[in-house]
């Protein structure tokens, strides 16, 4: 989904503006900022969704923060590696782009 209020900050960290419903037709550029294309705010837009693609599988694939620790317990007290390995293999399976 897009987040046109990131990427205008992406953009320019000191923009001023109101996005009324994420709508780039009706952007308000406020205290002087100068307004920024819609091209180059969809642009940035779809740059930011490639780059971060890998977030969302990620977060959904992790194990819970309850088993991440009981993971960790465990692996302190077998001398194993099950919580790096479960870790890593989430990592392996959702890259982050290049």
């Amino acid at each position: 989904m897009a987040n046109y209020a990131q990427a205008i900050k992406e953009i320019d960290q000191s923009a001023q503006f109101n996005l009324n419903g994420n709508d780039l037709d009706n952007i308000e550029w406020t205290n002087g900022t100068t307004p920024i294309s819609k091209a180059d705010i969809e642009a940035k837009n779809a740059e930011i969704e490639t780059r971060d693609a890998h977030i969302k599988p990620r977060h959904n694939a992790y194990p819970s923060v309850a088993d991440q620790l009981d993971m960790q317990y465990h692996d302190e007290v077998n001398g194993t590696t099950t919580w790096k390995d479960a870790i890593a293999k989430v990592k392996a399976d959702n890259p982050k782009a290049e």
